[in-house]
């Protein structure tokens, strides 16, 4: 019997040439999954197009706190009305400095975001740069999905790992333990709140443009857990991603490994394929 793991490609809405890519993936079967960024523009006019993949296919709310504007005014943690970088928010998340009631109001008005424009709650939440692991942000993050749904919580990803399994894999390894440490706390804390998570992450990057990914892409399925989520980033290349985002290069290779017969063949000899989370 083949095992299922979730595949999410992160970044939906980030830039049309991203998401086009996604959509195609989307479209041929080769995602279970995709995360939206929707404080981005392009997130309104775009969430309609994953409606006929939806069969197949959770769609999430990609908590964004490190890239573009916010929705909402943030006085202190925003003042020029673009987010901090990643290495800002995590300082002040240690440090116990972010303000509380404007990131509340921020993730709330992401949820809503998602719901205006896709007509139902997201299907689950992971963060860019997996802001959604810190500390006060996670807590944050908790009591708004909490409140938001009382009923049917969407899932939450966990971006850590056993360490065994993250050096069995051996694909940058000081990154994944890295977001293993920081992300200790975060199942149990989710599962105090009735929220359900995966139980085994795998998709760590260099990002190197001259990695063989098909090969990396094994590795990921190495040692996987119960409920395996592995993500990706595929997307093309446009203006508005070299303008905005570091990952560039490697999007077009992701995305051509997950085309092709390649790709099918690596899950096959893992005895593996794709699922929806629920499914798991």
């Amino acid at each position: 019997m083949l095992r299922g793991f979730v595949l999410c490609a992160d970044d939906f809405a980030m830039t049309p040439g991203v998401s086009k890519s996604i959509i195609e993936l989307a479209g041929r079967k080769r995602l279970s999954a995709t995360s939206a960024m929707t404080n981005r523009p392009h997130w309104s006019a775009l969430a309609h197009e994953l409606a006929p993949f939806r069969s197949h296919l959770d769609v999430g709310l990609h908590l964004n706190l490190t890239l573009g504007a916010p929705l909402t005014h943030m006085a202190r943690f925003a003042p020029s009305n673009v987010f901090p970088s990643i290495g800002d928010v995590t300082k002040g998340a240690f440090r116990r400095t972010l303000p509380a009631s404007e990131l509340a109001a921020e993730i709330d008005r992401q949820f809503a975001a998602f719901e205006e424009a896709a007509g139902a709650p997201p299907d689950f939440v992971d963060g860019h740069q997996h802001v959604h692991a810190l500390p006060m942000v996670r807590t944050l993050l908790i009591e708004v999905i909490a409140r938001r749904y009382p009923g049917q919580k969407p899932y939450l990803r966990n971006p850590g790992d056993r360490i065994l399994s993250i050096l069995r894999r051996g694909v940058a390894v000081k990154k994944a333990l890295g977001i293993a440490t920081l992300s200790k706390g975060l199942a149990s804390a989710a599962l105090r709140a009735g929220i359900g998570t995966n139980d085994g992450f795998s998709g760590f990057s260099a990002f190197d443009a001259w990695r063989d990914y098909g090969a990396d892409f094994r590795r990921f399925l190495r040692a996987p857990g119960p409920r395996q989520l592995i993500m990706c980033h595929p997307g093309d290349i446009d203006d508005e991603l070299l303008q905005l985002d570091p990952v560039v290069a490697t999007r077009p290779h992701e995305a051509n490994f997950l085309k092709s017969a390649d790709f099918a063949a690596a899950c096959a000899e893992a005895g593996m394929e794709l699922r929806r989370f629920s499914d798991l």
